[in-house]
């Protein structure tokens, strides 16, 4: 049982190790008030929904409904431990304010309907738009926390059944970055690393990665290894002071937008020192002499002059990357929703070629994501690729999709790429999309200048599906809103980001007439009487475990194979990493242990593109330069963001998380523990600047851009001058006299996205500051529980 407060205390307590021993199990749990171990009717196994770092768990039962959770002590990714999402999040399931029926705008108002109303006026809709434009008028956007079969599902319908190339998922924002880093380098998506490389790395570099607020379990593991004997030194790559950057060996807090020639710096001290594997180098890889040139003016000076930190700084951190016996490597969103974010992880991945270190034990590299289920959206091919990491400009992948789902192969679109989310919502704005069907994720509040999208969204001529648990700030703008089941209440798999699947049973019933999302999409499908080449159904499988069972067939041969793997296998065990196939049924903890990578000409994801101009690299070209399918080694130049700090807008402004929230709230809201400890937005700004401003600890501070302004509380930190953070999962906040008040991040940022990953940039705005209003009476209250712990244990 936790004896800590998991709120003030929130990655719990220590269990050291040392490298290369085996994690201590811990196991958390939380049980609701006045509920025992004894009072549980039964333990549905299952996993986290609310983060990537996929701690599997147990969902306590009783009387028909979840009473609490406890951390699966044999599984590989956690050992039993649970995060404060992981422990106090379940709440939201049960929640009041839960969709439980159908709605229907009607007069301008939504009121509830039934299923057949609901569903038919979708259909209706479909089949006009069809016959009137043809797939290219629907588009659909999901999310990153449905489960593999349901993406699989969306995927065939979109892609197969329909033949539209607009589909993505809210993925864009933030696992995008990851999977083109990864075809970029190694020609395929899929994290060569694994959580166990913790245990053996004597150097975890984060780049852009607040570990401790966004995948707390692994953070915990870290800070078992620090408090071991024969520690890790750390180096922390971040503007802000996150706990990542406090516990670091060395802390570098480069001016946002600068990512890139932070790493040519690093890149350029560490191939000058000759900490290379040149064997390696040779064997495995291309395009080592044009990365060499390329580097060779970003020496520690001048790269010191761009990035606003010191040369010995950079030359330290360089000597530490560079002469570690075991490296692991992360990378997220201070990387990802950057400027030249492509580029910026790319140089990650070359410092790990560079130094030959992947595929052993504590040689990691995780291109993380942010999302619980984000590598199924790519695997599956309901964002911006084809199911099975097929290539959509090689003829004979798109053949076997057609064989697969036995199609015409023209019938699935592969004349350009899928279209990316900012894409679609371009389409939208212009017309050409014309009904946009959501699943499980809030643009109102997530996209970039939400002036925009709010605008976007409520066009009359737009049919808007939402399909959601509750009433948010998109499905207040749709056309129908359909109420989904969530986790607990459904049956499917799902993989974090170290390639680990597990599978969640359902534990209850959903609330009145919610549906499973895979239901949902099915009964589209059957309502629409989508027909193969022999006119069968399609898809045409029924439930969760034969959608699954379908995937593997698609899965089969490909770098994500999941053959070897049955829901019988997953069921009372660990996770496991996937490809699981045959010959290796216990799964594969790391990839490319023996240099050889899925880069052949043939078999490849992608091709890759120019890191500047994002335009797709052709096959020919490709052939002709990585005819063995080796590593690639890409350089890129550092270019000035688009927007800067000016006279007007003198700060840079970046948007992030806390650990206590989960993108737009939509659960997290809903846990009182997790609401209690951060309800309001707020804005970080340094002590340096807030005395130039007048502003004090605590104040109303209003944050402008060119594009919008919220007004939230002041923390002041030792985030780095001229720079402001505010975390993005707030949206509208509802007063007393009625009316809205902005407060989400995103009323900011820009309209600007990378030219390879196309992931919005959120991190690159130019912003300006002043106060509103003095303190609340509590001066303390824009303060962390973790925080406000740690500073009254100073005092």
């Amino acid at each position: 049982m936790t004896t800590v407060n998991r709120i003030t205390e929130p990655w719990g307590e220590r269990t050291p190790f040392s490298r290369g021993e085996r994690w201590p199990v811990r196991v958390d749990t939380h049980l609701a008030d006045g509920v025992s171990d004894a009072d549980v009717d039964a333990w549905v196994q299952s996993a986290s929904l609310l983060h990537s770092n996929g701690d599997a768990m147990d969902i306590a039962v009783k009387d028909g409904s979840i009473v609490g959770v406890r951390g699966r002590a044999d599984d590989r990714v956690n050992h039993g431990r649970l995060g404060p999402k992981d422990l106090y999040g379940w709440q939201a399931n049960a929640s009041r304010d839960r969709l439980t029926t159908p709605l229907i705008r009607v007069d301008g108002e939504l009121v509830e309907t039934d299923w057949d109303t609901a569903m038919n006026r979708i259909v209706d809709r479909s089949r006009a738009l069809l016959d009137e434009q043809g797939p290219s008028a629907l588009g659909f956007y999901t999310s990153g926390q449905l489960f593999l079969e349901e993406y699989y599902t969306l995927g065939v319908i979109a892609h197969g059944a329909i033949g539209t190339n607009h589909v993505d998922g809210n993925t864009r924002l933030c696992t995008a970055t990851a999977a083109e880093a990864l075809k970029e380098s190694f020609g395929c998506d899929g994290q060569p690393g694994s959580y166990t490389d913790v245990d053996h790395a004597d150097v975890i570099a984060l780049f852009g990665h607040n570990v401790a607020e966004t995948q707390t379990v692994l953070w915990s593991r870290i800070l078992d290894r620090l408090a071991g004997e024969d520690p890790p030194r750390i180096l922390c790559v971040d503007p802000r002071p996150t706990p990542v950057a406090r516990a670091a060996t060395i802390h570098l807090a480069p001016l946002p937008g600068t990512n890139v020639a932070l790493m040519n710096g690093l890149l350029h001290h560490v191939i000058a020192s000759g900490w290379i594997d040149k064997d390696y180098i040779d064997a495995h890889t291309v395009g080592f002499d044009e990365l060499s040139s390329r580097l060779a003016d970003y020496t520690p000076e001048r790269v010191a002059d761009i990035c606003g930190v010191s040369a010995d700084d950079i030359r330290s951190a360089a000597e530490l990357v560079g002469t570690a016996d075991r490296l692991l490597s992360t990378v997220l969103q201070g990387f990802y929703q950057s400027h030249q974010a492509t580029a910026a992880a790319v140089q990650v991945n070359n410092l790990h070629l560079l130094r030959g270190m992947l595929g052993k034990p504590g040689c990691g590299l995780l291109q993380m994501n942010g999302q619980p289920t984000a590598e199924n959206t790519r695997e599956c091919g309901a964002d911006g690729d084809l199911a099975g990491f097929r290539n959509w400009s090689n003829d004979t992948h798109v053949q076997q999709l057609s064989q697969l789902w036995n199609l015409e192969m023209h019938s699935i679109p592969h004349y350009s790429p899928p279209t990316h989310a900012m894409q679609i919502f371009r389409y939208v704005e212009q017309g050409s999309i014309r009904m946009l069907w959501v699943s499980a994720t809030n643009p109102a509040v997530s996209l970039p200048e939400l002036s925009r999208i709010r605008s976007i969204l409520s066009q009359q001529r737009l049919f808007l599906v939402v399909q959601d648990i509750f009433l948010t700030e998109t499905a207040e703008l749709a056309d129908v809103v359909l109420p989904a089941a969530t986790w607990g209440e459904k049956l499917g798999t799902f993989t974090n980001a170290d390639r680990t699947v597990h599978l969640s049973d359902k534990a209850v019933e959903p609330p009145g007439h919610a549906r499973a999302d895979l239901d949902i999409f099915l009964d589209y499908a059957r309502r629409m009487d989508f027909r193969d080449k022999d006119d069968n159904p399609l898809p045409h499988w029924q439930d969760p475990e034969s959608a699954f069972e379908a995937w593997k067939k698609a899965s089969a041969g490909r770098p994500c194979d999941y053959t070897g793997l049955t829901y019988a296998q997953l069921r009372g065990g660990s996770g496991i990493q996937w490809p699981c196939t045959a010959d290796r049924p216990n799964g594969t903890e790391r990839l490319y242990e023996n240099g050889q990578f899925a880069a052949s000409p043939d078999y490849c994801e992608s091709y890759g593109k120019d890191l500047v101009t994002g335009t797709p690299v052709e096959p020919t070209e490709y052939r002709a330069m990585n005819p063995d399918g080796k590593a690639i080694f890409k350089a890129a130049e550092y270019l000035p963001p688009h927007e800067r700090p000016s006279v007007e807008y003198p700060f840079a402004l970046i948007t992030g998380r806390t650990l206590y929230h989960f993108h737009t709230r939509t659960k997290t809201a809903r846990a009182p523990q997790l609401q209690a400890a951060a309800p309001q937005v707020w804005v970080e700004m340094s002590a340096g600047d807030a005395r130039e401003h007048q502003i004090s600890e605590g104040d109303l501070a209003r944050v402008r851009s060119p594009r919008g302004h919220i007004d939230a509380r002041v923390r002041i930190t030792d985030i780095r001058p001229g720079v402001l953070f505010v975390p993005f999962h707030y949206g509208y906040w509802d007063s007393h006299d009625g009316g809205r008040h902005e407060r989400a991040a995103n009323e900011m940022t820009i309209t600007d996205w990378d030219p390879a990953s196309k992931q919005p940039i959120f991190k690159t705005s130019a912003a300006d500051i002043d106060r509103v209003a003095g303190s609340s009476d509590d001066t303390t209250a824009t303060r962390s529980p973790f925080e406000k712990s740690r500073n009254e244990a100073r005092s």
